[in-house]
This record gives structure tokens, sequence and C-alpha cells, in this order.
């Protein structure tokens, strides 16, 4: 009770600040020009002319530009130090996380946030993640794979929004709104290397608009790229010689991304579209291998998970006017993920001798089909004005597992990733149907109320109804209160229904390696260690904020949240025990020691607060600047936890897992940015402070204590056409907290890792920039 009370003071001591300071903004107005907090938004509203600050619910609008000043070339990052609701977890050890980097909003897990690609669903990667990190258990949106030279902006709601979008929007929405320009572009090349020396990386984009017919276009962007990979392990203390890989994974990347729309007639139709596709070719290290695990490395090895990922979404739609003021929107999504797996530099122990040294270690691969119907109608006529939607959407999906090769899963397995052996064939396929109805009415001038329903029906779990209702009321002219209320859910992904493999990790009690077979839940193996069929997620949010708008340049939100979710799916932890070893020995299973499958394993209640500021001002004719301070605080506790109904005394959740569902990742963020545009000169300064987190390499959880990262960048303009970027990222050179004493002989055999596996800006280190980019 006492920490609610405190996010309401914490609410009201906000609004109160934000209100002392509107004089000073009023008498500093005259001379302002419009900003960012005019732009309109498609995203938490179907009515037309709303813009982030005068929604009913919480949007941020990040812009190109803002995404180039953080200096970082991959979205998920770009995102996370340009907006403080957004983190993106880089695990250094972990496969399945290194190659496809999970985003996370408001301290929730990577499945629960939506993502749309100019409002319509894109698709999840084919890849899970399986490891103790940061989105164990879910299988993310790959940000990875759009190119930031695509983007013209991103709208990111910050609030439950299943009834308005469906399934997965429990956080809230990132939608990527792509670049629509009929003429001109850029192209540009950027290199950077850490103070360390490794982690250099050159990437290149461009963007390129053509004119299509009479007012249509046709918008070409595009990104190549290579990241050598960074590491950060010490010295093995048993060889006296460096044995792991810790750090960023090598990288290849290729992004293309096509946006285009044609009109049709003379009725003021369109037919528009998308295409992106992206190839990623990642290397991670995983285990070493001592001297003695084969003879084929007398010194010991350090195996290498090569996943080459293909993705490819497109959208082909028509819109426009249906009758009367009524406007319609038919589209269909399509989306790909796919996932082939190499093993190198490693062996099949079971084999002596005869181990190849690379593996194939088979595939995964998820398609998305989506069917989308929206009519709009606006309600000018009814009180003082509204709006009305409603829509129906089917969804196909498909998900499969490939197996690898006999000899990557035969005996012990290919050390560090066995193939895939899925003991039941997993080529699997569901569908889900939707209808939705969505109303916002202006029964006063300075009133708005908004209602949403949604009835989504799957055929393997059945139906789930969800609503919404939202409030806003103008006080002022420069005051505003907002509220909402939701329900929301989400469906067991396929991936976390069908997923099955082996990998192989340190057993740090004992210092040994071993494997850990992931069962179906409908596997004989998991259900006798107390597996059932997974359920929905169910959710209730609430939010209630304050607007401030003394001006056109200058703005304050303040919003309180919380979010419980009932039957929260998570995959165990690896369970051991005599139980575990009947039950493997009863399968025949030989080459498995340990046991996880995915499981409705508890309630929990994620509640704080978030406060955003954006303030620009001149300093003369020739000078302007813009500062703007994000603050988010989003704990999460555990309200319920699930008993094994077989075996009550084989915990599910143990204190890891559990870490990292509710504290691995900070508790609380802080973004600052201050961009100075002089003439020909302009400079950025960017402050990210991660507020302390804990990971739980060993049974007594470790606290990470907060750190600051600064970024410096500064451009100049040496041609009409032409501008050159120099930038120092982490410009403090900070790294997180070291591991405990006891965590790193628990975790690291030699003590080689010395920094925690969570932390939430990476340990690269301090690292530097050039960036050219020349007008088209």
């Amino acid at each position: 009770m006492r920490s609610n009370w405190t996010l309401v003071a914490a609410g009201v001591k906000a609004g109160l600040c934000a209100t002392a300071v509107v004089e000073a903004a009023w008498a500093a107005d005259g001379q302002a020009a419009g900003n960012s907090t005019e732009e309109i938004i498609v995203t938490g509203t179907r009515a037309a002319g709303r813009t982030a600050l005068t929604s009913s619910a919480p949007v941020d609008v990040i812009d190109a530009e803002r995404l180039d000043e953080t200096g970082y070339q991959d979205l998920g990052r770009a995102l996370e130090f340009a907006e403080p609701s957004v983190n993106f977890p880089r695990a250094q050890t972990t496969p399945s996380s290194a190659n496809t980097r999970p985003i996370t909003l408001r301290g929730l897990s990577p499945d629960e946030v939506l993502v749309l690609v100019d409002g319509k669903r894109w698709h999840t990667s084919a890849v899970i993640n399986t490891n103790f990190a940061v989105g164990r258990g879910s299988a993310p949106f790959d940000l990875s794979t759009i190119p930031i030279s695509a983007i013209d902006h991103i709208e990111i709601l910050r609030d439950g929004a299943a009834a308005q979008y469906g399934s997965d929007a429990i956080a809230g929405v990132i939608n990527i709104i792509l670049k629509s320009n009929d003429a001109g572009g850029f192209a540009e090349s950027q290199a950077g290397i850490t103070q360390a020396g490794d982690g250099k990386n050159i990437d290149g984009a461009f963007n390129q608009g053509f004119a299509l017919g009479q007012g249509g276009h046709i918008t070409v962007s595009g990104e190549a790229g290579y990241q050598e990979n960074t590491n950060r392990a010490a010295v093995d203390q048993r060889f006296g010689r460096v044995t792991y890989s810790i750090g960023a994974p090598e990288q290849i990347d290729t992004n293309l991304a096509i946006s285009a729309a044609y009109p049709l007639g003379g009725n003021a139709s369109e037919l528009y579209g998308n295409l992106l596709a992206s190839r990623k070719d990642s290397t991670s290290a995983v285990t070493f291998g001592v001297p003695g695990t084969s003879p084929l490395y007398p010194n010991g090895f350090q195996p290498k998970v090569n996943p080459l990922l293909w993705d490819v979404g497109s959208t082909i739609g028509v819109r426009g006017p249906l009758a009367g003021t009524i406007t319609y929107d038919l589209s269909n999504t399509f989306g790909y993920s796919s996932a082939d797996f190499t093993v190198r530099d490693t062996a099949n122990a079971s084999l002596g001798l005869a181990s190849p040294t690379t593996f194939d270690a088979g595939s995964a691969t998820y398609l998305e089909d989506v069917t989308n119907f929206t009519a709009n109608r606006p309600l000018p006529e009814l009180l003082a004005g509204g709006n009305l939607a409603v829509g129906a959407e089917y969804r196909h999906e498909v998900y499969q597992l490939g197996r690898g090769a006999p000899q990557s899963f035969a005996g012990s397995g290919a050390l560090g990733f066995p193939g895939f052996n899925p003991r039941i064939p997993v080529d699997n396929a569901r569908d889900a149907g939707a209808g939705f109805i969505d109303l916002e009415l202006k029964p006063l001038a300075w009133l708005t109320l908004g209602g949403a329903g949604r009835y989504d029906h799957y055929g393997d779990f059945g139906g789930a109804p969800t609503w919404k209702a939202t409030a806003r009321a103008e006080a002022t002219d420069w005051l505003a209160f907002r509220a909402s209320a939701s329900t929301g859910f989400r469906a067991p992904s396929l991936q976390q229904e069908f997923y099955s493999s082996i990998t192989t990790v340190a057993n740090g009690a004992n210092k040994s390696l071993v494997n850990v077979g992931t069962f179906q839940v409908g596997d004989p193996v998991a259900r006798a260690l107390g597996a059932e069929p997974l359920k929905p997620e169910k959710s209730r949010d609430y939010t209630a904020g304050v607007v401030v708008t003394p001006s056109t340049r200058f703005s304050i939100t303040a919003d309180l949240f919380r979010t419980d979710i009932d039957d929260r799916i998570a995959l165990s932890d690896a369970l051991s025990g005599q139980a575990v070893t009947a039950a493997l020995a009863g399968a025949g299973i030989r080459n498995v020691q340990q046991v996880a499958y995915f499981t409705n394993a508890l309630d929990t209640r994620t509640q704080g607060y978030d406060i955003t500021a954006r303030y620009a001002g001149d300093i003369d004719d020739e000078t302007q600047y813009n500062l703007s301070l994000g603050y988010e605080r989003s704990p999460t506790s555990i309200r319920g936890l699930a008993q094994n109904s077989v075996l009550p005394h084989l915990a599910l959740i143990g204190v890891h897992a559990r870490t990292l569902l509710t504290e691995a990742q900070p508790r609380d963020k802080l973004t600052g940015e201050l961009t100075l545009d002089h003439g020909p000169y302009d400079g950025v300064l960017s402050v990210t402070r991660y507020g302390k987190y804990i990971d739980a390499p060993i049974l007594d959880p470790q606290s990470f204590s907060a750190k600051t990262i600064v970024d410096l960048q500064g451009s100049v303009r040496v041609a009409d056409r032409v501008t050159v970027t120099l930038g120092i990222l982490n410009l403090g050179d900070v790294y997180p907290d070291k591991l405990q004493e006891v965590a790193i002989a628990y975790k690291s055999f030699g003590n080689s890792f010395v920094y925690g596996e969570e932390s939430p800006w990476g340990t690269d280190g301090r690292a530097f920039f050039a960036r050219v980019r020349v007008r088209l």
C-alpha cells in the first residue's frame, strides 16, 4: 500500500513541478517555432488529427533525426538510448539472445510488446531465447532486420492495447513508420572501433525516393554492415591464457526496405505496400571445451554457433473512401523468419577422432500471414464530435524445426549446440480470427472518452475477449489529464508450445558441462515432470497522467501505470534430480542431464511512472537548441508462483529465473539529450543513466549499481550536400560492476567471466565512430 501512495505522490509532484514552470515557458514563447509535439500520430487512436500530446494514452514520437543522433546503426540500440521505457539487453555469451537481441518495454518481457510496421502487425523471430538471459523463454521481434535509413519516425504507445491490436500488446506497441519520400534521399558510410581495439565496424546506408504516377511514390532504403566481435574475457587461470570469447558477436548484416503507394482512379483510393528483407550472418562463442573433451583438440576448443538468419516481411493493401465519410483499409501482411544453425570449431566427443569439426545443427522457421479489414467513420455530428472504427482480422501461423545432421546429435551431440532432433516432429500451424470496435466521443468540447472491444479466437485454445476505456479532460489550454483501463492477453507462441532442443551449458556447482533438454509440454518426459498445456497470459492495465503544454515548444508529461499479468509464461529452470533422471531413462534419452519446459509459471505486477519533458529554444537567430529529458521507473514483483502439481518438491522457477523476470532489467532509467544547431555545425550530448539491477548467477543474487553513459558527437556541413560527423560512445568508458568472487568461481570456469551477463549497455567500453552523409 505504501508503494502505491509513493507512486501517486510522485505523479502529483511531477504535475506541480510542471505547473510551476509554465509562466517561464509562456514568457519565452514569443519567437518559438513548432516542433515534434505537434506531429500527428496513428498509434493508440483511430481518430484523425491526434498528436502525441492530445492523445488519451501516453505516446512518444521518435523521428529519424533522433535515431541518427544516438550514433548507433542497430535500431534496437538506437531506440534504447532515445526512449526511457525501452531496454535492449545485451547478454554476452548466449547465442539465441546475442544473435537476435530482444527489446522490452516498461520492464516486461520481449513478447509482451507488439511491433507494427506502418500500422500492420509484424512477425516475430523464429529464434527463441532459451538461455539464462533477459527475455528467457520468449521469441522476440528482431528490430535489427529493419534499416534505420528506411524509418520516418517511430510511435511508442506506453499502454496496454490488446483490445485495439490483439495478442502481445500487454506492455504497449512500437509502430515503425517508413519513409514515403517521392524524391531525394541520402547515402552514408559509418565506421567505428572500441578503445580496446576490437569491435571494428563499418556500415553503409542509403535512401532514395521516386515519383510513381500522379501523386504516388516508391521509396527504396538499404543498409549493409560488418561488425567484428568483442571480447572481455579474463585470462583463464587454469591454462594461463584467454579461452573464452565474451562480448558482442561477429556479424554481417544486409537489410533492404521498399515502400510504395499508387493512386487508383478518381475516388482518392490508393494501392500501397512495403517489402522488407534481411540477411544476417552471425557468429557467437559458447562454452569452452577444456583439454581432454575431444582428442581433436588437445589444448581445448571454443565452439561457435553460426546461425544464418533470413527475414522477409511485406504488406499489400488498398485504402480509400467507401461511402460518404466512411473510409476503408484492406490489407494482407506476410512475414517469414528462418535460422539455419551451423556449429563450428567443435566436436562430438562420442565420435572420437571420427568427429567432424563443423556440423549442420538444423533450422527453425516461422511464418505468419495476417489479413485485416478496417472501416472508419468520423462522427462530427454526434455531441462535440467522435470517431467509430470497426474491423476484422484473420491470422495464420506456421512453426517448423528442421532436424540437424545425424552426427550433430548422435551420442553426446556437438558440444555447445547439439543439433535439433525433436522427439516429436515440429511442423505446426494454427489459425486465429478477431473482430473489434473502437469508439471515441467528445461529450463536451473539453472531454474525450474512448472505448474499444475485441474478441480473438485461436484454434488451439479458444476465445479471448478484451476491452479498453480511455478518458482525457482538458482543464485549461495548457493542462490536461488522461487515464485508461484495459484488459489484455497474450497467446502462447507456437515457438513456446513446440520448441525442442538440447544445449550445452556450464554447471558451475560441480565445474562440469551438462546438456539441458528443452521439451515440448506435450512430450511424455515433460508431462512426467509436471508439464501442463499452456494457457494464454491475461493482463489488467491502468494508467493515469497529466499533460502540460504551455507552448508549442515546451511540454511535460507524467503518467502512473500498473500492469498485472496472470499465468505468465516462462521457461522453467533446468530441472535435475532423481525424478528427472528416471523420466529421461524411461524415455531412453542418454545425452541429457537436465530438463526444461514452458509453463504458466507465475503472476506478476509491474507498476511505476514515466516522466518526459521537451523544450526547444533559440540562443540567437543562427543558433537553436533542443533539450529533452525522460525518466521511467518500472519495478516488477511476483504476486503468485505456480507449484508443480505432479512433483511438488521440484521448483519450476528458481532464483535465477525469477530474477531474470523481475529484477535483471534496470529498475529505473533516465535519458537526456541536448542538441545544438549553429549554421553548418551541429552538436549532440546524450546522457543515459541505468538504475541498479540484480543478477543471480549463484543462489545469492548480486546487485549491480547504477551507471551513467555519456555520448557526444559533432557534425559539420563541409559542402552543400556533404556532412561529416565524429562521435564518442560511452565517453566515460563505463563498465558494469565486476562479479563477486564467489560468482566468478561458480559460473566462469577459470575466472574468465569478469562482468555479469545482464549489463544493459554491454561490456564494450568506450567507442569511436565517424560518419559521412551525402544528400542525393
